[in-house]
């Protein structure tokens, strides 16, 4: 595996470690949804739409107190080169479409729309690594464009580690090289946690690097974010 890292330190992208994707997004595109947004973190790429908030269709689902919040989350087939059998897809998919749901959950003001409900639908259209993050950062963008207002803004990244360095803002190759798969979401004023995930174990000698280097990572996403945000509204 050593085309992960080179002797001189370099990723097989050409980054450093500690180096973000490059970043494009554009929001506003969907022009049948309340908000939209289209994020690329390197060759992944996020669409997210985001309708309402709307009165709640389901009466049983319904608070009367506050809004709820409902996520899907689907990967295009020809997203990735990486075939899977359908119901291992399916429970993944469902999986990330509560985790974003629960993300959400914790940084939208939702009693501020009683008996309401708003729907998130992600779809990821190209898929290099860190889908989970970018998917993230892209209902973030949505959400502000469509006018919901929130504690902050909800930013992710993820990180693993490779013969001792920690590598940030993961791709596909990188995802599956069998080192831990750390990812946060953040809310980067106050460094409030929302989500934590990891996959396989990651020694304590690391934990600490990788969570800074996370939270870094979550704050400088949060300033490219709302550079761009700033920018469409002139």
């Amino acid at each position: 595996m050593s085309e992960i890292l080179s002797p001189e330190g370099l990723r097989c992208d050409g980054r450093r470690p500690h180096e973000m994707r490059k970043l494009k997004c554009e929001v506003g595109i969907a022009q049948d949804a309340d908000g939209s947004a289209i994020v690329e973190q390197g060759y992944t790429k996020v669409l997210v739409t985001v309708y309402g908030p709307r009165e709640c269709e389901n009466r049983a689902k319904r608070t009367n107190d506050r809004a709820i919040i409902s996520c899907s989350y689907n990967k295009a087939t020809f997203s990735s080169g990486v075939r899977m059998r359908k119901m291992v897809t399916d429970k993944k998919s469902t999986e990330v479409s509560v985790m974003i749901q629960n993300t959400f959950e914790a940084a939208v003001l939702l009693e501020k729309f009683p008996k309401s409900q708003i729907d998130i639908f992600v779809q990821v259209l190209q898929s290099d690594g860190g889908e989970r993050c970018v998917a993230i950062n892209a209902t973030t963008l949505a959400l502000i464009n469509a006018g919901i207002p929130m504690k902050d803004y909800v930013c992710a990244c993820a990180a693993t580690v490779y013969q001792d360095t920690a590598l940030l803002d993961i791709n596909h190759l990188e995802e599956f090289s069998r080192g831990p798969l750390f990812m946060l979401a953040v809310m980067p004023k106050s460094e409030q946690i929302v989500q934590l995930q990891l996959d396989n174990r990651l020694h304590n000698d690391h934990l600490d690097k990788v969570v800074k280097q996370t939270i870094q990572g979550c704050k400088d996403m949060q300033v490219l974010l709302d550079r761009k945000i700033k920018r469409k509204e002139q």
